[in-house]
Formats: structure tokens, sequence, C-alpha cells
């Protein structure tokens, strides 16, 4: 019968406090691994690593690509990145924002009922940040994991709980200060989960495989008379394809048709100006990292001036290479006319 080993919490405003008074009430040799996650602005120097270290007797890190995971250690997932639990390591992941985060509870959650299933407690804290977690929540109960959420009477904020425990349900709503003493008696005594559903995952996990196949459907002309991949040049809408064989057209819900041809060129010129847009964002960003880091360097903050002349240069070497790209035409764009000669 396979132990608790894995503690995943998730947190958002409020949960530095909640967090820091967890896990200085667990002992140091807790037989189990703890991962946070806390919802942080992408661009700040987390501190959260260093704070629960501080607060309680087990070393905390800020996780890195690969970290392994040991019992009687906190992980923290940095800022801008995705915490992925795998068979004994973490995985940081830079994809795609999730309910508007990165890193997402969610995610965390997820990938540890798929790895650990019934050794996963997986808690969730205060926060204001709507249902993220509610998801993940309900993947560690369906593989056979205990599901524990702060009582919203007790939260500083409490839509983030309050809208897991309507959507996920959980084995245990409790106050913070009960916490501790729960978690120590579900580590020792708390036995596997009986009667696990078999769906032992997120539906959201396998939606990339019904995108593939979506994608490659289209690609063999087999989405006639359904919504294709594509979206409407004019609108953004989705597009659906006329049933018909002889021509490839396509319509949006309000109206606007295009031969297949004709699409492809819009196409071109929606990418044209996505990247002449991106270019001028990356030179105001670099533009006005450099207007703080002098300001923070005249207010004698290097630490502060360094950050932003960093983030300076990164805006402007990726608006140099689209610029680059854009004028080789190594964009799928058609190239231009040759210049005259003389």
């Amino acid at each position: 019968m396979a132990a608790h080993d894995t503690i995943v919490v998730g947190a958002s405003a409020g949960g530095v406090e909640a967090t820091s008074f967890l896990v200085r009430n667990l002992p140091a040799n807790l037989p189990a691994a703890v991962l946070v996650v806390q919802h942080l602005p992408p661009d700040c120097n987390s501190a959260l690593a260093e704070i629960l270290s501080r607060a309680g007797p087990m070393p905390a890190l800020q996780a890195r690509d690969n970290t392994p995971i040991q019992c009687g250690h906190i992980y923290v997932a940095p800022p801008d990145y995705h915490m992925v639990v795998e068979p004994g390591q973490i995985r940081l992941d830079h994809g795609a924002r999730e309910n508007r985060f990165r890193p997402a509870i969610d995610v965390l959650f997820r990938s540890a009922a798929r790895n650990y299933g019934s050794r996963v407690i997986a808690i969730l804290l205060t926060g204001s940040s709507g249902m993220d977690g509610a998801a993940g929540l309900l993947a560690v109960r369906n593989s056979g994991g205990i599901a524990v959420v702060q009582d919203p009477k007790d939260a500083l904020f409490a839509s983030m709980p309050k809208a897991a425990i309507e959507i996920a349900g959980a084995d245990h709503i409790i106050t913070i200060a009960e916490m501790p003493e729960l978690v120590q008696r579900l580590l020792a005594y708390e036995p596997r989960a009986a009667n696990v559903s078999a769906n032992m995952s997120d539906p959201l996990e396998h939606m990339t495989n019904h995108v593939d196949r979506d994608f490659a459907a289209q690609e063999h002309d087999g989405r006639q008379g359904q919504t294709s991949v594509y979206s409407c040049p004019e609108c953004g809408g989705v597009l659906w394809q006329v049933d018909q064989k002889e021509v490839t057209r396509f319509r949006c819900h309000v109206g606007h048709v295009y031969y297949a041809e004709q699409l492809l060129e819009d196409q071109a010129e929606t990418l044209e100006a996505a990247l002449w847009t991106a270019i001028r964002i990356f030179r105001e960003r670099s533009t006005l990292s450099r207007q703080l880091a002098i300001r923070e360097h005249n207010r004698g903050n290097s630490s502060f001036a360094i950050r932003y002349e960093e983030q300076a240069s990164l805006a402007e070497r990726h608006g140099q290479a689209i610029l680059h790209h854009l004028l080789n035409t190594e964009t799928g764009l058609f190239p231009p006319a040759a210049p005259p000669t003389e």
C-alpha cells in the first residue's frame, strides 16, 4: 500500500502567510516532499523559497529543471514557469498560461495526480484568482489522492477555495490552524482510497491529441462541412469549411467568405502586420526598460538597474531577430520584388 509522500500546495492572494504557517508547523523529518505554486507576477524576483526556509525547519529551494524530489524538502515554482511533477524529479515548463497564470496550480496538481496517484495530498489555500486549482484538485481526487481545502471562511481571500469546493469537492475543509496536524495524521494513518475512478487524469491532458488529430484531418481536406482549424482574418471568428469537393471555401458565422487561396494571402498580410507590431512592442519595451534602469541607477539601486538592463537587452534581441526574419522573407511570406538595377 503506497504511502502519501507527495504534498502539492497551491495558493494565490494571501498565500505567502498561509503557506509559511503550514511549513512552520511541519517537522524537519517530514516523510514527504512539499511542492508549492504561489501565483506571482512573471517578472518578479521571488523570495518565497527563502521565506519558507526561514519559516520552518525544512529547507526550501526554488525549483530548477530536472531537480530531484526528496522527502523533507520544499520546492517552490519560479516565476513565469509551470512546475511539472514527473517520477522522481521536477520539470519546468514555459508553456502557455493556464487560467491566466504561469505557474498555474492546475498544472502542478494535474501532473502530481498523473504520476503519483494515491500518494498525493493536494492542499488549496487562500486566493482571489477564480478557479485555478479546481480541475487539478478533481484530478487528484479521481486518482485516489486526498484533497484538503482551506475553509473559505478562514481564508484571507475566499474565492479560490470556494470555487474548488463547489467544482471538485474536498476530503477535508479545515482552517489553516488545523492543517499541519491533519497533514501529519494523513501521512501516518490514512490508507489508499478505495473505488478510485477509472479517469485518472484531467481530460485537458488529452486535448493535445485532439488538436493534432484535427490539424491532420484539415491537411488532408477531411473537415468539409465542419469547423476548420482556421480563424477569420476580418473578425477573428471560427471558419467553417464549405462541404464542396470542387472548390475549397470557408465561411465564418457572421458571413465572411474566403476561397482557400484568398485566405492564404490574407493570412500572409495578417502575419506581416503581427510581426511589425511585435517589432514595435519589443523596441518600446527595450526603451522603457532602459529608462527605468537609468532611474534606478540614479537612485543607487544597482540590482534593479541591472535587472532592467537585462530586460532591455532581451527585448532588443527578440525584436532584432524578428526583423531579420521579416526582412529576409523567412516567415513564409511571398518574397518582395527584386530591386531595380541600373
